[in-house]
């Protein structure tokens, strides 16, 4: 990373506003785009660090509905009334609906940042959870709101979101997934994932962050805050997007990006044109 140009620190955080909400797997793009592009990996600790940009984005979009849960849950501590209101109860069903990707996280953060990052096994993931939001798409009810989710499905919808730790994946795509799968309409779904990503977000951006500040930033300080600025802005933008979009449409395109940027990844690398 101590070696990045602005320029690639700007890509990249476009790639990274733009590819982390939308269901393609922004992990994904910073892997594939460098390789392209001929540019090497800038690690899954850049990747980690420069979505506390994109955090940004969903704490500024979202925030009269986070101070709201945050009082909430807070407030359920010493009062047992406020332990029954939805909006504490939603608060700490995010907070177990973590539990999953930290504790995978932390015990397998070794091969996530290594072995995980071979173009052959994100290709593979982008294809496989396209063909299971597809399944989700032709069998999910998606009748209900955020507000009507029972603590085993927000669980169970954590247990997506850890399979975002495999590259390939999105986490916003796996947790969209769940959610559609626990029969929320598409937006509300959208809207969980938003807001579910938070702590996984925050903390392995601060973990990947102080690793880096620890090594030493080197001369990469000045790209990463590039990177960082351009993927909130980026990001602000894909939140407002994708809410508008699948008010009305399903997410039968980016099922068919995903099944089209796999085969060609494969087929790239198959020809040695990539690494």
């Amino acid at each position: 990373m101590d070696g990045m140009l602005l320029g690639q620190a700007l890509v990249l955080g476009l790639v990274q506003g733009l590819t982390e909400f939308i269901p393609i797997s922004s992990t994904a793009h910073l892997r594939i785009v460098p390789a392209v592009l001929g540019w090497p990996d800038p690690g899954a600790a850049f990747s980690a660090v420069i979505q506390l940009g994109t955090l940004a984005a969903v704490l500024v979009y979202f925030q009269a509905d986070l101070r709201r849960l945050l009082v909430a849950g807070l407030r359920s501590l010493w009062s047992a009334p406020a332990r029954a209101t939805r909006d504490a109860r939603l608060a700490w069903a995010i907070v177990a609906g973590n539990v999953p990707i930290v504790a995978l996280g932390l015990t397998f953060r070794g091969a996530i940042e290594t072995q995980a990052r071979s173009l052959p096994l994100i290709a593979a993931m982008l294809i496989a959870v396209a063909l299971l939001l597809a399944l989700a798409e032709r069998r999910a009810a998606r009748r209900l709101g955020v507000e009507a989710l029972r603590l085993r499905q927000v669980l169970a919808i954590g247990l997506w979101q850890a399979l975002a730790l495999i590259p390939g994946t999105s986490r916003s795509g796996a947790t969209i997934l769940g959610g559609l799968l626990a029969g929320l309409r598409r937006e509300d779904a959208a809207r969980f994932s938003f807001l579910l990503g938070v702590p996984a977000i925050l903390g392995s951006g601060l973990l990947e962050l102080h690793a880096l500040l620890s090594h030493g930033a080197g001369n990469g300080g000045p790209a990463l805050l590039l990177g960082l600025a351009v993927s909130a802005l980026s990001g602000y933008a894909a939140i407002g997007f994708l809410l508008r979009f699948l008010r009305t449409h399903s997410t039968a395109a980016f099922i068919v990006y995903r099944l089209a940027l796999g085969g060609l990844v494969l087929a790239l690398w198959a020809g040695g044109l990539v690494r």
